[in-house]
């Protein structure tokens, strides 16, 4: 496998999230790069995993760093408000945007794995 083109392209994310605006699509297709940049250093060997499997957390990745960008653009990571008694606060929850890997989409990037063995006695 070509380990330096990404590993999902635009028309990938969107199949699974929603259309993106002009302005979106060059974005996502700068987080693409850098998550697959991030999946190659995470992996133990990156041609053992699918390409499926590649491209699926490639886009999970995108996509939480872009709602988080979308929902939070000021990067804040606690607010509070109030109105007469009411009040309402919160934490966001990676509130820069960030792009990261769930323990799951880790175990993922093991790749297959197979059983071997040495013997450390020597020949008789």
């Amino acid at each position: 496998m070509d380990t330096t083109r990404p590993f999902a392209t635009v028309a990938d994310l969107e199949a699974r999230w929603h259309p993106l605006t002009d302005s979106e699509q060059a974005k996502a297709e700068v987080l693409i790069g850098d998550a697959s940049d991030m999946i190659i250093d995470a992996a133990a060997d990156v041609d053992s995993v699918r390409p499926e499997t590649l491209t699926r957390i490639c886009c999970q990745m995108v996509k939480r760093a872009m709602i988080a960008e979308a929902t939070n653009p000021t990067g804040v990571t606690q607010y509070s408000q109030t109105a007469g008694s009411f009040s309402e606060s919160g934490t966001y929850a990676n509130p820069t945007g960030d792009l990261y890997l769930l323990a799951a989409e880790k175990r993922a990037l093991r790749g297959s794995q197979r059983a071997w063995h040495i013997t450390m006695q020597g020949e008789t």
